[in-house]
């Protein structure tokens, strides 16, 4: 691929281009075309002239007109029996000046006619186009430094500012995502740099976030597989001790890896478009209300108590099965982090033409800075990563998803040391 001119020659040359255009247009009036322009000129004012003696043939003030023109713009009106050239050529004479000889014959008030002569001297103009060439060479010249100058200056302020900014996108490149964008310059620029700066905060979120979960995925993969392999290699050595919990620990630990792969399919598929609803008409209340008690059955033994609150039974059309993957997920995480009465609260709320469902947990809370980002993958409210009780650390990510793919919205309300209410909201029937 060939080189690319750089942004400020090519704004200089355009300006010379320009600057030369203005040039050649100058020299072309003032030389080439000034003898026809003014020989056009001397014509026109002739033609006038004979329109203001037309309109004054029979008035008195007619030889006073006819005086005027002779003074003012040098044409002379005479009968055309008296007619004299006042430089009448002769054989051993040639006429000194150009002139425009016109005739026209006028009608008075009392039906005479009578035959005038325009006569208009042309003066030279072969003196002064000389003059006017020497000086557009002095114009010339000076022009062109000036307008070198001037495209130079006038080519770094403009491509100035898009060079920095094109050298801090070079460094955006390689991955240097601390750099910042200046905002000098013009409105465009300054706008142009602020979304650059935005994408590269942007884009540090993003890389952070993928470091983040790489590490995470590596340490719930290592983690299980770790334990499968280490009581395999004991029941290998001592073939004689195996035990129920141990083959159950393994059965657990094996289950982990299935749900966390089956989440990280979940959720590559909802983020490609892949996943598509198989809406039906059904009853969400019912399908809440047994959805929390087989989670309550799960974690009974462990203290955890559940509540439901319906206000009426509502009909919808979802996804029966991703709607209650989403409310599961909420409930998983609602337990990992409820503490104090281990009590989870879940609500059904009609509002107008839609259905909102809530969970409340009475855990340690989220601070405020930290809602946004909640529904990314593995976040953790800047903590360290650590495997939950049950789950995943992908559940509040397909939360989100399943409810934008049913055209809904989610979202949390908590404070710190006050637990968390989780709730989504889709159209009801």
């Amino acid at each position: 691929m060939r080189n690319k001119r750089r942004l400020m020659w090519t704004i200089f040359s355009f300006l010379l281009g320009f600057c030369a255009l203005l040039l050649l247009i100058l020299w072309l009036f003032q030389t080439v075309l000034l003898g026809k322009m003014y020989e056009g000129i001397r014509r026109a004012e002739i033609r006038q002239a004979m329109a203001a003696v037309e309109r004054q043939i029979d008035s008195p003030s007619l030889d006073q007109l006819i005086r005027d023109l002779l003074e003012d713009q040098e044409i002379m009106v005479s009968p055309l029996d008296e007619f004299q050239p006042p430089d009448k050529p002769s054989p051993d004479k040639p006429p000194i000046r150009q002139a425009i000889t016109e005739t026209r014959r006028f009608t008075t008030a009392d039906g005479r006619t009578v035959t005038l002569v325009f006569h208009a001297i042309i003066s030279p103009v072969n003196a002064t186009i000389t003059t006017i060439k020497v000086q557009l060479y002095y114009v010339t010249g000076i022009m062109l430094a000036l307008s070198v100058v001037l495209a130079l200056i006038m080519a770094r302020i403009v491509s100035r500012p898009i060079e920095r900014l094109n050298d801090g996108a070079k460094f955006l490149a390689e991955g240097n995502y601390d750099i910042q964008f200046s905002s000098g310059g013009y409105r465009e620029i300054h706008e142009l740099s602020q979304t650059l700066n935005q994408a590269a905060r942007e884009l540090s979120k993003v890389d952070k976030l993928r470091r983040e979960l790489m590490a995470n995925v590596s340490h719930d993969l290592r983690t299980p597989l770790a334990l499968i392999y280490g009581y395999a290699e004991m029941m290998g050595d001592f073939p004689d001790e195996i035990d129920p919990a141990q083959t159950r620990l393994i059965m657990d630990e094996a289950e982990r890896l299935s749900s966390l792969v089956t989440d990280m399919l979940d959720v590559s598929q909802l983020e490609s478009g892949a996943m598509e609803l198989n809406a039906h008409v059904y009853i969400l209340t019912a399908s809440i209300a047994r959805t929390t008690d087989q989670v309550a059955k799960l974690v009974g033994k462990e203290g955890y108590r559940f509540t439901f609150e319906p206000d009426q039974t509502v009909h919808v059309m979802a996804d029966e099965v991703k709607l209650t993957q989403a409310f599961y997920n909420l409930l998983i995480n609602a337990i990992h982090y409820s503490s104090g009465d281990l009590l989870i609260q879940v609500r059904q709320i009609i509002l107008n033409q839609s259905v909102r469902i809530e969970v409340e947990d009475h855990g340690s809370g989220i601070k405020e800075e930290e809602i946004p980002y909640i529904w990314d993958r593995y976040y953790k409210g800047g903590e360290a990563h650590k495997r939950a009780i049950t789950g995943t650390g992908l559940g509040l990510s397909i939360v989100k998803k399943i409810i934008d793919l049913h055209g809904g919205s989610c979202g949390v309300e908590s404070r710190p040391g006050q637990g968390s209410v989780f709730w989504f909201q889709i159209d009801k029937l």
